[in-house]
């Protein structure tokens, strides 16, 4: 099994292949985006790119394309289109979240201060527009659209459900807004670009979109179950930080006597000493995460039902395995 960038398992050696050899062109043209005259903007908008990163939404581009015609003219600066975008949120999200560390380097907002990262970041959604541009005005509604949705949910996060709201109902709608939506139109535009038949657009769209939030969602969990050598980062870090994942969230609609101090823990200062790991203990053992698994689940559910219907391509068996993927590592 060969695993490109992203950490997608592909069985097909030759569709492997061929998607690295898609994700280098990938590289060239991030790079070329981020070049500007001022030589200080080149560095700050090269700084995030240049740390690295799976890739996957241009994965998710050059896979969905192999329904269709893997080498159109479209295909890689659509895949360059989406990492720019995404990367470009970044930048936004480390400001908003006081980040110190993105990516195994210092943020940019860290390093040169918050005004800068913001400017940068709107300085990659500018170079973004400007190779979406060239795709047609079709590719350029779908962007716009789809960055309507990034902001919306990241507006909808940083509020908190109105009055009478139901805040799991809530966090999922955001998580399908700041994470399901670029994902989904990366496999749009992949399908999309390579001349793919529209039902077939449809399908690997939704599919992506679907991935996605199950994704996040298992992130959710390794945030709680995990050690740091799973999750990549220190288990409990949203918990630590107030971020009310799915997991958090179920256990706070728990009116059993037996979950009153995980309720006062959850609700409360977790940066106190012990408190922080008597509530990722307490968690861990909560029914609350089997009910996360179970919705991680359905979406993951989800997506192979619309998988179904798509051509039977090496590129299908890649996102099938990348079902499994994220069902693996749910748990």
């Amino acid at each position: 099994m060969s695993q490109p960038s992203l950490g997608v398992p592909i069985l097909d050696e030759g569709l492997a292949k061929r998607i690295e050899s898609g994700l280098e062109a990938v590289e060239v043209r991030l790079r070329e985006a981020a070049e500007s005259e001022n030589a200080f903007v080149s560095e700050v908008a090269r700084h995030l790119i240049d740390a690295g990163g799976k890739r996957f939404r241009a994965t998710l581009v050059l896979l969905a394309a192999q329904f269709g015609d893997p080498d159109a003219a479209g295909v890689v600066p659509a895949a360059t289109v989406v990492e720019l975008t995404h990367v470009a949120t970044l930048y936004h999200d480390d400001v908003m979240d006081e980040a110190l560390v993105r990516r195994g380097e210092p943020s940019a907002n860290s390093r040169w201060g918050n005004t800068v990262a913001i400017l940068v970041g709107d300085y990659l959604f500018a170079r973004a527009s400007d190779i979406v541009a060239d795709l047609g005005p079709e590719i350029v509604r779908i962007q716009a659209r789809t960055f309507s949705r990034l902001v919306h949910g990241q507006i909808q996060e940083t509020v908190g459900p109105r009055p009478g709201v139901d805040p799991v109902e809530h966090y999922l709608q955001v998580v399908a807004d700041k994470t399901g939506a670029l994902i989904a139109t990366s496999g749009r535009f992949g399908a999309m670009l390579a001349g793919a038949e529209p039902v077939v657009v449809n399908a690997v769209s939704r599919a992506c979109e679907r991935i996605g939030i199950a994704f996040q969602l298992s992130d959710d969990l390794l945030d709680i179950a995990s050690d740091s050598d799973q999750s990549g980062k220190t288990p409990g870090t949203d918990l630590r930080e107030g971020v009310r994942t799915l997991p958090v969230l179920h256990a706070l609609t728990s009116a059993s006597p037996e979950d009153a101090r995980l309720r006062e823990l959850l609700t409360g200062d977790l940066t106190e000493p012990g408190r922080h790991g008597e509530a990722l203990a307490l968690l861990r053992a909560h029914p609350a995460m089997d009910r996360a698994r179970v919705e991680a689940l359905r979406w993951v559910d989800e997506a192979r039902a619309e998988l179904e219907s798509l051509p039977d391509v090496p590129a299908k068996a890649a996102f099938q395995a990348l079902c499994d993927y994220v069902l693996e590592r749910t748990g």
